[in-house]
This record gives C-alpha cells, structure tokens and sequence, in this order.
C-alpha cells in the first residue's frame, strides 16, 4: 500500500511539473519579481497555495461540475485575456522607455509595490482559464483515474507547484548579476510583453 501510494505521488508530481513548467504569463511574472526582489514569499505562496486549491478541487471532482457551466469559463477568458494584454502593453512601455535605475533596484519593495504585486498575482492567477483546465479538469480527471490513491496524487501535483514556485522565485536572484544590467531588464520584458499579448489574444480568440 506505502509503495502504491509514493507511486500515484510521484506521478502526481511529474504530471503537475510538466504542466506548471511551460513558460507562460504566471511563470514569467514570478521570475520578474524574483529578479527584483519584490515580494518574492507572497507572490510564491499565491501560486502555490492557489494551485492546490484547484488541484484539491479537482481531485474532489469539481472538474464535471465546471465542465457544465461552459459560460463561467468564457467569461474568465475574456477578462483574463483582456488582463494579460493590458500587462503585456505595460512590459513593451518599459522595453521603449527604460528606467536606467529600475534594474539596480534590488532593495526591498515599497508597501505600494508590494500590494500591486500581490494584486497582479491574484488576478493572473485566478484570471486564466487555463489554470482551470489543468488544474481542475485535467489533474483531477487523472487524479479520477488512481481511485482511492486519487488524493496521494493530487498531493504529489501540489508539491511540484510548491517546489516550481519556490525554485524560480528565489533561483531568481542567482541571475541577480547579469539582472543589474539594464539591457537584460529590456529583453526580460521583451519575452514578458510577447508572451502574456499573444496569450491574451489566444484567450480572447477562444473565447
């Protein structure tokens, strides 16, 4: 039974890294705020206490709920598209018009910045269907499959989110070096501007 249950939990969490570790809005807004140093611990505990919420969801079989209610998930996609898209035009301000001294700003954040930070997160977060589809629908249709190990499963998936945050918040800050420079800074907000207008727009289109 103890060897079946390390089984289903290892699974779990090879499942949720694969799906956590593709580059996305999320992933890409933890490692600019790791890089800054800017409430580094609240934006980590979001991601991750957020995504074992859904996946706890999932694996007590919220999924076939929501896969009923089609129209709440269109709805997150149109205000999660028009989110992302808003915060993507922000990053490409910042690549045509640099703040020289915002990449040596390794200090700690002003409350200010902290709670926009935390407020950004939340609405990233919570505003992407797409962490619905893997966290509730997909995780948990798998998690379905383990039968009673389901939960040692879901709990596996949870951990790799735990530990994915954690690694790229705080990894962050190994880069701190190379991130002084304020043309590295440029090109991280190049890739984050790119990346969180084209899903914005994949979430508007599909919508």
């Amino acid at each position: 039974m103890t060897h079946g249950i390390l089984t289903a939990a290892l699974a779990g969490f090879g499942t949720g890294l694969s799906l956590i570790a593709a580059i996305g809005a999320q992933n890409a807004f933890v490692l600019r705020q790791g890089a800054r140093r800017q409430a580094v611990l609240a934006v980590v505990a979001i991601c991750a206490v957020s995504d074992a919420l859904l996946i706890t969801l999932g694996v007590a079989g919220v999924g076939a709920f929501v896969t009923a209610w089609p129209a709440a998930l269109t709805a997150v996609g149109i205000a999660g598209g028009a989110f992302l898209i808003g915060y993507g035009l922000l990053a490409a301000r910042r690549v045509l018009r640099p703040d020289p001294a915002a990449a040596l700003d390794t200090g700690g954040a002003a409350t200010s910045s902290r709670r926009a930070a935390v407020l950004t997160c939340l609405a990233m977060t919570w505003l992407n269907p797409h962490v619905y589809l893997d966290t509730v629908l997909l995780l948990g249709s798998l998690a379905a499959d383990r039968g009673d190990l389901r939960w040692a499963f879901g709990i596996g998936a949870a951990l790799a989110s735990l530990g994915w945050f954690g690694a790229l918040g705080y990894g962050a800050r190994l880069l701190s070096g190379l991130l002084s420079r304020p043309r590295t800074w440029r090109v991280l907000d190049g890739v984050v501007a790119a990346t969180m207008v084209t899903m914005g727009g994949m979430l508007l289109a599909g919508a």
